[in-house]
C-alpha cells in the first residue's frame, strides 16, 4: 500500500454511516482494527520493559519494586467522546495526532519511592521518548488524586516498518491505586447522586492515603537502618 493511500485512508471518517454502530465499526474496519492493533503491540512493549525491570531489581536486591501491570485499550465510544470535546473528526489519523492515552499502561508499586526509581531507570531507555509528565503525587488534584503521568512514544516494529506509537503510563503505589479505583466506582455510579459531602469525604480518605504511604516510607527506612 503506498503512502498516499494509507494517508487516504487514514483520514476517512469512522463515523456510524447507513446504520453502522460504533460496535459494528470496532468490529469490521480492518483499518481501526489494525490501528488497535499497533497499540496493543505498543502496551505489550512497554509492558516487557517494567517486566524486565522488575526482573532485574529482583535479582539484584532480592525484592520486586512494581507489584502489579495492567493494561486497556480505549474503547471507540471513549475515543468519539473524546475527539469531539477536542473538536476533532472520528478519524484514524485524528485518532493518532490528538490523542496521547489510547494506549494505557498502569504500574503499581509498594512505596512511593519505587514509583520514580522505576520510572526513572524506564526513561534512561533510548528508544523511549517522553512526551509529557504530570506528577499528581507530589501536586494533588483539587479531589485528592496522586499519581505520576507519562506520556511517552515507543517504537513498535512489523515485517516491513518500524511505528512510533504513543501511550500513557501511570504510576501509583497501592494505597493510591485502591483511592483511585474507589473513587471512580463512587464518582461515577448511575444509580446515585454524588454530592459535595462525600468529595470531601473522599478528598479525607485521600489524605489518609497519603498518610500511609509517608508511614510505610518510614518503617521502610527503620529496616534499611
Amino acid at each position: 500500500m503506498s503512502e498516499e493511500t494509507k494517508d487516504a485512508l487514514w483520514s476517512q471518517p469512522l463515523s456510524p454511516m447507513e446504520g453502522q454502530t460504533l460496535e459494528r465499526i470496532e468490529q469490521e474496519s480492518k483499518e481501526y482494527i489494525r490501528l488497535m492493533a499497533y497499540y496493543r503491540c505498543a502496551m505489550m512493549e512497554i509492558e516487557t520493559k517494567f517486566r524486565v525491570l522488575n526482573e532485574e531489581y529482583s535479582l539484584e536486591y532480592d525484592r520486586n519494586p512494581i507489584s502489579t501491570i495492567k493494561t486497556r485499550l480505549k474503547r471507540l465510544t471513549s475515543i468519539r467522546e473524546k475527539l469531539e470535546k477536542k473538536g476533532c473528526p472520528l478519524t484514524l489519523k485524528a485518532i493518532e495526532e490528538n490523542l496521547n492515552d489510547v494506549a494505557g499502561i498502569r504500574v503499581v508499586c509498594p512505596f512511593v519511592d519505587d514509583v520514580y526509581t522505576i520510572a526513572e531507570a524506564f526513561l534512561k531507555q533510548d528508544d523511549i521518548t517522553l512526551i509529557r509528565q504530570k506528577d499528581y503525587i507530589y501536586n494533588p488534584k483539587p479531589n485528592g488524586y496522586r499519581s505520576l503521568h507519562f506520556i511517552v512514544e515507543v517504537p513498535i516494529f512489523l515485517s516491513h516498518e518500524k511505528r512510533l506509537m504513543k501511550a500513557e503510563i501511570q504510576f501509583r503505589t497501592i494505597a493510591m491505586d485502591f483511592w483511585a479505583s474507589v473513587e471512580h466506582e463512587l464518582r461515577y455510579k448511575k444509580d446515585f447522586t454524588f454530592t459535595d459531602e462525600m468529595a470531601q469525604e473522599l478528598l479525607k480518605c485521600a489524605e489518609m492515603s497519603s498518610e500511609l504511604d509517608a508511614r510505610m516510607d518510614k518503617l521502610r527506612q527503620r529496616l534499611r537502618q
